[in-house]
């Protein structure tokens, strides 16, 4: 390392995850270990099937602590930037934002698999489902924003195990692990 330089541990790959709120300290560990993995920006998302209802007042908490836990992963990693929980929004409108890069929706009977997307890929918009997954019209309307339907492998995964699985494989294929 160069006297006065910083060295940086961020990960050529900008993933933005999208994650559908799980219940318990499921969500904090997902969070915590995504940033270890090197993911860029969370969204928290609701979704028709999502488990968690909270109001306002308590959102704004979990926000907090996740920012928190954000910082604490960090200094766990050693990374030079903290990335930002931004505020929980629907589904839908998170799909619909517009971003450059690879959209991806894990689903456990896609065709696609990470090993067939295309090189190079710089960003990529993670989208990872609630415990038994995206409804139907959910799924359709992924599709409608060019979401790729993507498959981790044979088996059904939880979804904090779904995110980590596929930030590793990402981060292996296109980023800095490997």
């Amino acid at each position: 390392m160069l006297e006065g330089k910083i060295d940086d541990r961020e990960s050529p790959l900008h993933i933005h995850l999208g994650q559908v709120m799980s219940r318990g300290e499921k969500m904090e560990f997902t969070i915590q270990k995504s940033i270890e993995l090197g993911v860029s920006l969370i969204t928290p998302l609701f979704s028709e099937r999502c488990g968690v209802k909270l109001d306002s007042e308590r959102l704004n908490k979990k926000l907090q602590q996740w920012q928190k836990i954000a910082i604490a992963a960090c200094e766990q990693c050693g990374r030079n930037r903290v990335p930002e929980i931004r505020p929980a929004m629907v589904l839908e409108a998170w799909c619909a934002e517009q971003d450059e890069g690879l959209k991806l929706n894990l689903h456990p009977r896609a065709s696609n698999s990470i090993n067939t997307l295309p090189l190079p890929v710089e960003r990529v918009r993670l989208l990872i489902g609630p415990e038994g997954g995206l409804s139907a019209d959910e799924i359709a309307m992924t599709a409608r924003y060019q979401f790729t339907d993507i498959l981790l492998g044979p088996r059904v995964l939880r979804t904090e195990t779904t995110a980590l699985t596929a930030i590793t494989a990402l981060q292996v294929r296109f980023g800095d692990l490997g």
